[in-house]
């Protein structure tokens, strides 16, 4: 039994409550052994990390990633994320015609912010993009999900062993050395961490650029608000995050007893699915939910989750999806959306996006 969690108040009391968990061994149908093979979903509740961990294993591992993201070292980081923005509009400025704004400036931005903050090698990058497409793919066989998943690991476990080797100044060398009370990330906590990082920090962000994108290009009443300063970009992004979640569900949490909410029973060992896309529009909790606002009052979505699992790379999210939609329409203020069919959603359990999206500078 998997109950979808979809009413945003409901969604936030579940995932503050200490009665539900992110261990997978509260799960009966797991723990049971009654997950078919090649599920493409297994990846997601046993990837060892923090992700996955509860109590005070959660707490020791989120504390040894949380120094990489604290507010000082996300206002460190905006110069270059500025500058890399820059650099990839002066790209699309040499882009003819119609082109995928996806592929030319919402994937390469966060992908070479979360690279340099991993050490990885460019090289590596569009590789990494790719397997972790496949991973969260719900159109993937349990075949290539299986190998996406071995490739990841074998990809990131190379990346460990030459950190191992040369040290620099990034992540995955601080994640190697890290003690938290003279406790090191054991080898698969390592893997599963930088995995984590990896596609939180580049995939929830390049569907964040594209989904607030696409919203601004269907409602140019919204856009021209924010263009004349009557609206901030951080609205556009907070609203975004609400109207358009770019993580539609994410797997599992687990009822480690019997909990009742809302009238209806959860029994211990039932899987929970926070459906944040669904919490987003909420009638319930957000007027008129439908409606891309820009100028809505403030009010608490949970694209970044809540509680002891809330999303560690939300601040840096919210700075360079800022970035890049101050300087796309800084620089090109006539952008629009391309004549045709309505772009194709990714197919994604997870990922809650389009394939592409194509624009063309009017």
């Amino acid at each position: 039994m998997v109950w979808a969690i979809t009413h945003h108040d409901t969604l936030q009391e579940l995932l503050a409550d200490p009665r539900v968990g992110k261990n997978a061994q509260l799960w009966t149908t797991f723990r049971e052994g009654r997950l078919p093979e090649g599920w493409p979903l297994l990846n997601f509740v046993t990837v060892p990390g923090m992700v996955t961990a509860d109590g005070a294993d959660h707490r020791r591992l989120r504390g040894l990633v949380t120094q990489a993201f604290t507010p000082r070292r996300i206002a460190e980081l905006a110069p270059a994320v500025e500058a890399r923005a820059e650099r990839l509009l002066d790209g699309l400025a040499g882009l003819e015609g119609e082109f995928d704004l996806r592929e030319h400036f919402a994937y390469p931005l966060p992908m070479q912010v979360i690279g340099e903050l991993l050490g990885l090698d460019v090289t590596q990058q569009d590789e990494l993009h790719e397997l972790s497409d496949t991973l969260v793919s719900s159109s993937a066989t349990p075949q290539a999900a299986i190998a996406a998943q071995q490739g990841l690991f074998a990809l990131l476990g190379s990346v460990i062993a030459a950190k191992r080797e040369k040290p620099g100044d990034d992540l995955t060398t601080d994640l190697i050395a890290a003690r938290e009370e003279g406790d090191r990330l054991s080898e698969q906590e390592l893997v599963g961490t930088l995995l984590l990082m990896l596609v939180a920090g580049h995939e929830t962000t390049l569907n964040l650029i594209t989904n607030a994108v696409r919203a601004l290009l269907a409602h140019p009443d919204q856009l021209r608000l924010v263009l004349d300063g009557k609206a901030t970009w951080s609205a556009v992004v907070e609203e975004t995050l609400r109207y358009d979640s770019p993580v539609g569900q994410f797997p599992l949490r687990y009822a480690a007893e019997d909990i009742e909410v809302g009238g209806v029973l959860i029994r211990r060992g039932e899987a929970l699915l926070a459906s944040y896309a669904a919490a987003g529009r909420d009638s319930g909790h957000h007027p008129e939910a439908d409606r891309f606002d820009v100028t809505r009052a403030p009010s608490r979505h949970l694209s970044f989750g809540h509680g002891p699992h809330f999303c560690l790379g939300a601040g840096l999210a919210r700075l360079e999806a800022e970035t890049a939609l101050r300087g796309l329409f800084g620089r090109y203020p006539t952008l629009v959306a391309a004549d045709g069919p309505a772009p194709e959603p990714i197919a994604s359990f997870v990922s809650n996006s389009v394939r592409k999206l194509p624009v063309r500078i009017g």
